[in-house]
């Protein structure tokens, strides 16, 4: 079946990654919406623009039109900084920090600002450290798959550059047109691809990290295996800035894939779902690269507001199913059987196979642009959770009867390979009254399945209440310990991850 006109699906990204926020939406300060008070840091004063701008100079020390970095993407977080810094090396986020340790200055470094829990935007009046200017790619080794860049190098540069070299770089986001390495990093994101190539703590091999006292701590690795003492680049990995400012990274591609199949698949209840992943995991094993959920409400937001067609429509879930290896035929073989299997089943009920990149491409705009889509019914509050596979979508139903008719939609879908579900509820605007029913309520149903608050978007601002639902008194005492012995002055990326 054909998927109608072709829309450069990066464009279509582009173009909604790159809205301005003058217009309306601009949600509530951060400060007010969750009655923050502002801890004892010092206030910018003329002195210490001069010291700035005798580091970066004045072109690169900006004070106004700052509030698309005041703000998230998402339009959920909104803090009121007045200076906003470019430093172009690691040298110069040295000095940076180095003068505002002394001076007890808040800082918070900013990527793509893409994140989904408010961990890049200031809460009060931080002063943004932007990483874009440390975009270089400084090196990819064909032989080894290594690749060494700055933190500030958006992923689908670098993966566009490692593709000249019949590799990829072993993430996939939707945001990939505009998120950092040093982001992706510190978030410790995830993607699309885990469940064939890990997450970032096994693919990562080295960091470069500026320390809150200025220190500049070289973690960088060129290998694999290097048991060497304690791996200090794994408490950086995932820790949202509030530790060191990453700024440069080396990482372990993968070989290209050389043939690759995406199956769309509709299935008749959950339990038909959970069957066919079991089924892919076994009859599809070494070449299976992504398998995702998309419930019916997310794919219908998908195509209302992008107006894209579907191969397949009427059902109340679809898995998405990738495969990548080296023999096409060997692969189509492999996928051809696994459908036949589950049709007999009565577990699959229908399903299209394509093998042609602009046909692939067109299929997975239905899950990547699903955030999006839910944006735009008015407002969406998203959630990033880990569950237990057979309670995978229970939480989905049990919302949907618990916020009832206040919501637009109520929908999940994500990546069912690695237990992360995306739960979603939009509606035409924030109010506090869904808020205050759809939390604390979600995490502690999460919480009593034994989940996840965060499966791969880290804690940021907006969960941090909510840490410890997922880690004890104890770890999360150990982690307090390790925030004040690297950064005892409490200066980077406060009001974070830690109350």
């Amino acid at each position: 079946m054909t998927l109608g006109r072709i829309v450069k699906f990066q464009a279509l990204l582009a173009r909604s990654l790159s809205r301005t926020y003058s217009a309306v939406g601009i949600p509530e300060l951060t400060q007010f919406r969750h009655n923050v008070k502002r801890s004892d840091y010092a206030n910018i004063e003329d002195a210490d623009i001069t010291v700035f701008e005798s580091i970066i100079g004045k072109r690169y020390t900006l004070q106004e039109d700052l509030q698309a970095y005041n703000m998230d993407f998402w339009h959920s977080v909104r803090g009121n900084s007045k200076l906003m810094l470019k430093p172009g090396s690691a040298e110069e986020i040295s000095a940076i920090l180095k003068h505002c340790n002394e001076r007890k200055l808040a800082i918070c470094p900013q990527g793509g600002n893409t994140g989904v829990v408010g961990g890049s935007v200031p809460v009060f009046d931080e002063i943004i450290l932007s990483l874009g200017r440390l975009n270089k790619i400084q090196n990819i080794d064909e032989i080894t798959g290594i690749a060494a860049c700055e933190a500030g190098c958006i992923l689908e540069n670098l993966d566009n550059k490692a593709r000249e070299l019949d590799l990829v770089v072993p993430l996939d986001l939707g945001a990939k047109s505009s998120c950092h390495i040093g982001g992706n990093v510190s978030t410790n994101a995830g993607g699309l691809r885990v469940v064939r190539y890990g997450n970032l703590h096994g693919s990562v091999l080295g960091l470069e990290v500026v320390l809150a006292n200025g220190q500049v701590l070289d973690l960088m690795s060129d290998f694999k295996k290097d048991n060497t003492g304690y791996h200090l680049k794994h408490l950086f990995i995932g820790a949202e800035g509030t530790l060191g400012v990453v700024t440069k990274v080396t990482l372990l591609c993968a070989p290209a894939p050389q043939a690759q199949n995406l199956a769309f698949l509709g299935l008749p209840n959950f339990d038909a779902v959970l069957k066919t992943f079991r089924s892919a995991k076994r009859n599809l094993g070494e070449i299976l690269s992504a398998c995702e959920l998309i419930d019916a409400p997310t794919l219908q937001a998908s195509l209302d507001h992008f107006k894209l067609n579907t191969p397949i429509e009427g059902f109340p879930f679809y898995m998405l199913l990738e495969t990548s290896g080296s023999n096409g035929a060997h692969d189509l073989e492999k996928i051809n059987h696994f459908l036949e299997l589950g049709m007999e089943k009565g577990e699959i009920i229908d399903g299209t196979v394509a093998s042609e990149a602009r046909k692939m491409q067109e299929i997975w705009k239905l899950r990547e642009l699903a955030p999006m889509a839910l944006g735009k019914d008015g407002y969406c509050f998203y959630y990033d959770l880990s569950l237990p596979l057979r309670d995978f979508y229970s939480i989905v139903e049990v919302l949907q009867e618990r916020v009832g008719a206040r919501a637009t939609r109520v929908t999940g879908f994500g990546h069912l390979g690695d237990s992360n579900l995306h739960l979603n509820v939009s509606c035409p605007a924030y109010t506090d009254e869904l808020y205050h029913i759809i939390e604390p309520f979600i995490y502690e149903y999460t919480h009593k399945l034994k989940g996840s608050v965060s499966a791969e978007h880290g804690i940021g601002f907006l969960k941090k209440n909510y840490l410890k639902y997922s880690k004890s008194t104890d770890a999360i005492a150990m982690m307090r310990d390790v925030k004040h012995l690297l950064d005892p002055k409490g200066i980077l990326n406060p009001y974070k991850v830690l109350n």
